[in-house]
Formats: structure tokens, C-alpha cells, sequence
């Protein structure tokens, strides 16, 4: 989604720009808020409409559904319109997250605008969130092991794609939030 807005209103290629990620972020950095807002919701809502979509016909089949968001995470991050590449997956997986396990996910929002508040760097706002899902997950979260298994596999793959940021978070060099034009 990122890719298409920065081509079609901003006449970018996020892919040569800040972090060169498509991801609402690096949109952010390089438009403005007012493009990565909906960009950013639209990505919620890929993983909000395969989860509700699949769950009236999943009958038996709990995790049909859940199978649909994690597709739609790993289409996100590895898009095949954009050469098999994309954004790091947070929007999406909390679209998931939202439908799935809605009490952890709010407090996973309350986790992540808190450390993004307290360190302004998105990456770690991302990580907190995406690591405590699991953990609320099996403490307050629906009682099946479908909907804490893709809570491991979505925080995971978070923490997975947010690889560099780990290691420019460690070098020092990482991006604080608000910093237009720098990586992400």
C-alpha cells in the first residue's frame, strides 16, 4: 500500500528512500503523516478482513481463520507486486491481533504508544508490543493453543523482520521516530 502511495501521490520509490522499507514508517519519513495515517490503517485492516472474513466458514476448523492472518502478514512483508518485498508486518499483525485476542491486543497498544512515548524509537514501540502479545495471550487471552501459537508465530516474525533495526538499536544508530528522511 505504502509503495502504491508514495508512486502515485508523492511520485517516490519508497525502496530508494529512508530504510528503503515499504512500510507506513518509512512513508511517514518521507510523506508526512497524512499519507502514512491511512496507509497505516489500510494495513490493519489487511489483517482484520481475512481473519473475519474465514471465521464464519472455518466451522471445526479454528484455525482456518488464523492461517488466513498470518497469510495476509507474510503477503505484507513479502509482496510479490513489489518484488517480493514490503513492509515489517506490525499493521497487519495487529489487524490479526485485534480480531484474535482483543484484550491482549489492547494492552499490546497500550505497550507500544507508552514505549514509543518514553523512547521515540517505532522499532522498539513494535518489538514491546509484538513480544508481549504471546505473553498476554496466554495469560488473559482466549483459552486455545490455535490463537497462542500464531501469538508466538506473529511475535516472532516481528521480531525477525526487525532484524536491522535490533542491530542499529545496539550500534546506535537507529532512527527516533519523528526524524523525517532518516532510516527506519
Amino acid at each position: 500500500t505504502s509503495f502504491w502511495v508514495a508512486r502515485q501521490f508523492g511520485t517516490i520509490d519508497l525502496r530508494t528512500v529512508g530504510s528503503g522499507n515499504l512500510g507506513a514508517t518509512n512513508l511517514y519519513r518521507a510523506m508526512g503523516w497524512k499519507a502514512a495515517v491511512p496507509v497505516g490503517a489500510f494495513d490493519i485492516l489487511k489483517g482484520v478482513i481475512p481473519v473475519v472474513a474465514f471465521a464464519p466458514r472455518a466451522g471445526p476448523a479454528a484455525w482456518l481463520p488464523m492461517a488466513c492472518g498470518v497469510a495476509a502478514v507474510c503477503g505484507h512483508v513479502s509482496s510479490p507486486f513489489v518484488g517480493f518485498k514490503g513492509g515489517k508486518g506490525v499493521a497487519t499483525a495487529a489487524g490479526v491481533a485485534i480480531v484474535l485476542a482483543p484484550v491482549p491486543f489492547i494492552v499490546c497498544a497500550v505497550v507500544w504508544a507508552l514505549a514509543l512515548r518514553l523512547t521515540r524509537y517505532m522499532s522498539v514501540a513494535s518489538l514491546s508490543a509484538a513480544v508481549a502479545f504471546p505473553v498476554l495471550t496466554a495469560l488473559v487471552g482466549p483459552d486455545d493453543l490455535y490463537t497462542l501459537g500464531v501469538a508466538v508465530l506473529l511475535a516472532g516474525f516481528i521480531v525477525l523482520t526487525h532484524r536491522n533495526n535490533i542491530q542499529r538499536l545496539l550500534a546506535g544508530t537507529e532512527a527516533r521516530f519523528g526524524n523525517r528522511g532518516a532510516a527506519s
